[in-house]
């Protein structure tokens, strides 16, 4: 399983989003361009020394990621879906993706991916922070495959 960032805006999410995939021992990709250096001192600062502890891919366009994942399923975090991630069934070699903050991803993405999830939210509200989409959605697909256990039985 692995976490795919979609043109990233902001450091300090991509930052903590790394440190999330270290914690959890997953790779991240990052599909550019990101409207940040990876080195960035906001990167880093919300990486923390985590960054060095997980892989960081880079690709240069969602043609290029999906050619390179394509035995692998990509799964879509948005709020136009309408499956919700807990009724999902991930499978261990999935690849989570997230669009940008501002805009999501474009519609030739969206219509690229076949698998969409979105979480339930307050219908007065947009959207979550695109981090903490991630990681409620990432537990889950975690859970799904007894990762928790496994990991805790090392």
């Amino acid at each position: 399983m692995e976490l795919c960032l979609y043109q990233p805006m902001i450091a300090q999410n991509a930052g903590t989003l790394t440190r999330l995939c270290a914690c959890f021992n997953i790779p991240i990709s990052i599909i550019e361009p990101a409207s940040f250096i990876i080195g960035d001192k906001k990167f880093k600062r919300a990486g923390m020394d985590y960054i060095d502890k997980t892989t960081i891919n880079l690709y240069d366009s969602f043609e290029q990621y999906k050619e390179i994942n394509k035995n692998n399923r990509i799964i879509l975090l948005d709020t136009k879906a309408t499956t919700m991630y807990y009724d999902f069934l991930f499978d261990k070699n999935d690849c989570l993706m997230v669009g940008s903050e501002s805009t999501g991803v474009p519609d030739s993405v969206y219509n690229n991916c076949e698998y969409k999830v979105k979480i339930p939210m307050n219908s007065n509200t947009r959207s979550l922070n695109v981090a903490i989409s991630a990681a409620i959605v990432l537990s889950e697909a975690l859970r799904q495959k007894n990762y928790f256990s496994i990991k805790n039985s090392e």
